[in-house]
């Protein structure tokens, strides 16, 4: 029972990356992506903000199926450390996909 619960809980936290992304699709403004930044000045606003709203998705498609080993494993199983590193490698991941992003739509 404890891991379905811990899978909903990372499903929930899937499911808020998808309305950061949502909300970046919709924003008229360039959306900042790092916490305490500024957003940069970019050419095109909409295609900027649809680059980093599919960042989010991927980042959001990508804790959900790193998560699927919460159901799956018994406790203490070795598979926990699939979504610990998981988690790990797609937020540098999406760093670095928003470093390139920022590249191609600066002024």
């Amino acid at each position: 029972m404890g891991r379905i619960i811990g899978f909903i809980i990372w499903l929930i936290c899937s499911l808020i990356f998808v309305f950061i992304g949502i909300a970046a699709l919709r924003a008229k403004e360039p959306v900042g992506f790092f916490a305490q930044s500024e957003p940069p000045k970019v050419k095109d606003v909409k295609a900027y903000n649809r680059a980093v709203a599919k960042i989010w998705f991927f980042f959001a498609t990508g804790m959900f199926i790193i998560g699927l080993p919460l159901i799956f494993a018994k406790q203490n199983s070795p598979l926990f450390i699939i979504p610990i590193l998981g988690a790990m490698f797609l937020s540098i991941a999406i760093c670095v996909m928003y470093i390139s992003v920022e590249k191609k739509y600066k002024e």
